[in-house]
């Protein structure tokens, strides 16, 4: 209904004299026959403001600006990884250059490691289109690029000098097209080492390097990784521990990524009578071993460079929890941003994981959180910026962080972010702060993920 004005005039004596209202707009005016009073109806146009339609609107723009932070962050995150494999290709070249000039040193193994890293090169490619959701003439000709030069590198393998020279122009080739590509999509390097974001937001597919050491299925229990604090001149050491049961006896340390996948260890750790372990959540921080001691049960730290032990009973934490896919895992050690981490359950939190801060220099606890999170139906768990992250089984192929627990705030999330395996089981996944990654032993093979955080 059009809105309407009625005005009623009403007169006090017969001495006033009326005259008619003017016409406002659109309406009409009546004056009784007394000139007692003047009824004017005036009929306004339709000036109703449009609120649903500023609403929509402002919905729209809000959606809008959500998509673009997404988008951002997706470019944040494949920078990173452009940028590492930008170098990783320098090295190539250099190495081709070696082979150029001296073909007898180069063994059959060094092919296998150009085709691991070619490999990594091709899913990162894909990561790439898959995420930003869309294709491009530059993208599918680095795709092709790059599948083409494995096939090269499989040829090469005859040692042939007119090869290695094709070998050589294509890997320039392509370190352009991957400049190429970082320079136009625009990507901002990763901040490595600050936390000013509020979590991980996406994980990766998984990236395979090779099957463990040992070249053994059988080897279904350990864990690798890199030092989470490197010493100087370490920074790109790797280790590795491998078993065929819970039990832990032996690590080996790589000196690089390349040694690590030549299995050409630069150290070989064996731990004596008296401090084996067992289960499989162990790390190396600050160039020292940490994992878990059977007989008695408590947390014990090996010095690699002095060759000390150190021990500390646990009297809370309860030798009888453990994760769903590695038996005897009853402490979690975990190393971030923030330092020295250890999870376990005790009595108290009836089978809900306990976050415990540690103080590497007395090797004690300084403080304790209760989550709850029950440490039965969780994967594994690790630390990140001081938040902790629990996963669970998901299906046969793929793992979820459902939980997180940050020990600054107190706050509890429940989440649903994928975590996509290679194979059904793994005993091992921690958290490296020097690369953002993460790291999991994957039924006796190398695994790891790059994380993507939602930035502030």
């Amino acid at each position: 209904m059009s809105p309407s004005v009625l005005l009623l005039i009403s007169t006090l004596g017969p001495a006033l004299a009326w005259r008619p209202l003017e016409d406002l707009g659109s309406g009409n005016v009546t004056s009784s026959a007394e000139g007692q009073e003047c009824v004017c109806s005036v009929f306004l146009p339709d000036s109703s403001f449009p609120a649903d339609r500023v609403q929509n609107m402002q919905q729209v723009s809000s959606d809008l600006k959500l998509e673009v932070e997404v988008q951002k962050n997706k470019l944040v995150h494949y920078k990173a990884k452009l940028d590492a494999f930008i170098d990783e290709l320098q090295d190539l070249s250099i190495r081709v250059a070696i082979v150029k000039s001296n073909r007898a040193d180069y063994i059959k193994l060094d092919f296998e490691l150009l085709k691991v890293e070619l490999g990594q090169f091709e899913a990162l490619v894909s990561q790439l289109k898959e995420s930003l959701n869309s294709s491009s003439p530059m993208l599918d000709s680095l795709y092709d690029e790059i599948h083409n030069m494995t096939l090269t590198v499989n040829q090469l393998e005859s040692f042939d000098k007119s090869n290695l020279e094709v070998l050589h122009i294509e890997f320039g080739k392509l370190q352009k097209k991957l400049k190429d590509c970082q320079k136009d999509v625009g990507f901002v390097k990763p901040d490595i080492g600050n936390c000013n974001h509020t979590g991980i937001m996406h994980v990766s597919k998984p990236m395979v390097v090779q099957l463990n050491a040992h070249l053994d299925p059988n080897y279904q229990y350990g864990g690798w990784g890199k030092d989470s604090k490197p010493v100087r001149g370490q920074e790109s050491m790797y280790w590795y521990g491998g078993y065929k049961t819970p039990a832990v006896y032996e690590f080996y340390i790589y000196s690089n990524s390349q040694k690590l996948i030549l299995r050409s260890s630069f150290t070989h750790h064996g731990l004596p009578q008296g401090y084996e372990g067992i289960g499989n959540n162990y790390i190396i921080h600050g160039n020292t071993i940490y994992y878990q001691a059977a007989n008695p049960f408590r947390m014990t730290k090996l010095n690699l460079t002095s060759s000390a032990y150190s021990h500390r009973r646990l009297a809370k934490a309860m030798e009888s929890v453990s994760c769903v896919h590695s038996p005897n895992q009853y402490l979690d050690f975990s190393a971030d941003e923030k330092g020295l981490w250890v999870m376990y359950t005790t009595e108290e939190s009836k089978g809900k994981i306990v976050i415990a801060k540690i103080n590497e220099k007395s090797f004690d606890i300084e403080d304790e959180w209760s989550t709850r999170a029950f440490k039965r139906q969780v994967g594994n768990a690790f630390m990140a910026c001081g938040v902790m992250y629990a996963t669970r089984p998901a299906d046969l192929t793929a793992e979820e962080i459902f939980y997180s627990y940050d020990t600054k705030t107190g706050e509890e999330k429940h989440l649903s972010i994928p975590l996509q395996k290679f194979q059904e089981n793994f005993v091992n996944m921690h958290y490296n702060p020097t690369d953002q990654k993460l790291y999991m032993y994957n039924n006796g093979y190398y695994v790891s993920y790059n994380l993507q955080f939602n930035r502030k």
